[in-house]
């Protein structure tokens, strides 16, 4: 009779969480029982791991094998605990010596013929362990090392690991993967022709963190502009590019080019559902769209074709930059926190505003509109109308300024803006909202003015102020908000107006 406990992980959202497999060996009917709330890709280990086990020429015992993943009040999924299960197997049945696995940890999924194979979500499961070393196969090996943590020891087959582990060879030294270095430029700025206002626009929701949504016909150039917003953000730091990799590493994505320094673009089709956009699922909570641009930009071209009831999802997360997502026995809260730009057309043939050229009769128009709620667009800090450039900006204007020009202005912003406390403006608050952007007389009345005739809510009066003080930011003036930036703030935030009517 034989016990042994093995230190592993799993991932539940994007947090890696500590399980220890525990396994008996002891008198009974041969076999191996999996408890401790496994799903059934977890529960398939038995057979897995005996295949493996056989395939590496070590013994399989014929005692009673029980493992519990513990703890067993979180459900377990996925098979990153294979690699685990057999040392503790290995080790319960006296293959191993407890010894010769001290101090070690062990994630990685097994295939029949014992290879180590890599499994979703490398990093928050590593950096949930507590351990000296953690053995990871070949793989899984470079995004490891991205953690601040236990050292890292790449195996690709199981029969390799035993060798190491009894000392009859000594540990691996595998050819990693290359690193694939990020050295694509950025969509640059300097290639849209014409525009100044929505320039402007995105210069603003760049410095400020300020939603943007544009309205305009097809082939306006919303895309190409939208396109060009990563561009302009500053790099993520350490903390920050740690907390991204984290993220895309528990969705699966392989970090070939190290930690994530760029902020993300993440471009949803109008068709994704409610759970690939929010994240979650019935047996894994995964990260979905909102997530995965945490730190970045989300942008959703065609706004009006998303369900209502998918956009209305966003108002949480845009207000607490995180989502909460809850199912019968999982519970996570997932970073999302990100930059929206949304684009859409006036009516759904896309030529409303041009005299007898829209088709959509009055229904279509009438159902195009409620598909935008009144608290989704009072939660964009910047509604710019979007025209098709002329012919001459096109084929002879002069180009704008480079992206790397505009960038420069929005770093120095987010600068001030960190002086504040805060990552950027759009994220001031109560009495730090009073500090920082108080308002001259004439401004004070002009949204006054404002606030009667209901073209602003009460929401919409701090968004208006926060943009205002980024707008005062990149023009270099650090003192009482006037008309001036004000009243652009306002022009910048107008009705949204589909086809002949219009939304507030």
């Amino acid at each position: 009779m034989g016990f042994a406990t093995i230190p592993s992980a799993i991932v539940v959202g994007v947090d890696g969480h500590p399980v220890a497999v525990e396994v008996h060996a002891g008198r009974g009917i041969p076999g191996l029982t999996l408890v401790g709330l496994p799903d059934a890709s977890c529960r398939e280990a038995r057979d897995r791991v005996r295949a493996a086990v056989l395939a590496s020429r070590a013994k399989w015992t014929d005692q009673r094998l029980t493992v519990n993943l513990a703890p067993s009040s979180t459900r377990k999924v996925g098979s990153a605990l294979d690699l685990a299960i057999a040392v503790g197997v290995l080790v319960a049945s006296g293959e191993l010596e407890v010894e010769q696995v001290r101090g070690l940890a062990f994630v990685g999924e097994l295939g029949l013929d014992g290879t180590v194979r890599p499994v979703a979500g490398i990093v928050p499961i590593v950096d949930a362990l507590d351990t000296e070393a953690v053995v990871v196969p070949v793989a899984s090996a470079n995004d490891a090392e991205l953690v601040d943590g236990p050292h890292v020891r790449a195996v690709a087959t199981l029969g390799e690991l035993l060798a190491a582990l009894r000392g009859v060879e000594p540990w691996p030294d595998h050819d990693r993967p290359i690193r694939r270095a990020d050295t694509g430029a950025p969509l640059d700025l300097r290639d849209v022709r014409g525009q100044p206002v929505v320039r402007r626009a995105l210069e603003i929701a760049a410095a400020g963190g300020h939603h943007l949504l544009m309205i305009g016909p097809p082939g306006a150039g919303k895309t190409m502009l939208a396109s060009r917003l990563p561009g302009l953000l500053p790099p993520l730091d350490r903390v920050s590019a740690m907390e991204v990799s984290r993220i895309h590493s528990a969705a699966g994505h392989s970090l070939s080019g190290g930690l994530i320094r760029r902020p993300p673009l993440r471009a949803p089709h109008h068709s994704a559902t409610m759970v690939a956009l929010v994240g979650g699922g019935s047996d894994a909570m995964r990260p979905g769209e909102v997530s995965l641009a945490h730190g970045g930009v989300l942008f959703l071209d065609e706004l009006a074709e998303f369900p209502p009831t998918v956009l209305d999802a966003l108002r949480q997360p845009l207000e607490e930059g995180v989502i909460r997502v809850s199912r019968a026995r999982f519970t996570a809260k997932l970073p999302a926190r990100f930059l929206l730009v949304a684009a859409m057309n006036p009516c759904p043939c896309g030529e409303a505003g041009r005299p007898g050229a829209c088709r959509c009769p009055d229904g279509l128009m009438a159902r195009y509109h409620r598909r935008l709620s009144g608290p989704l667009l009072d939660r964009f800090d910047l509604r710019v109308d979007v025209f098709r450039p002329d012919v001459e900006q096109l084929l002879g204007g002069e180009p704008g300024e480079t992206s790397a020009v505009v960038a420069q202005r929005v770093a120095a912003a987010r600068v001030l803006a960190a002086d504040r406390g805060v990552l950027a403006n759009a994220h001031l608050r109560g009495r730090d909202l009073e500090r920082w952007a108080p308002v001259t007389a004439d401004a004070h009345e002009l949204l006054a003015s404002t606030l009667r005739a209901g073209r602003l809510s009460a929401r919409g009066l701090d968004r208006i102020r926060r943009v205002a003080r980024t707008i005062a930011d990149l023009a270099g003036h650090d003192g009482t908000l006037g008309t001036d930036h004000i009243g652009t703030a306002l022009h910048l935030r107008a009705e949204v107006r589909l086809g002949a009517g219009a939304v507030a």
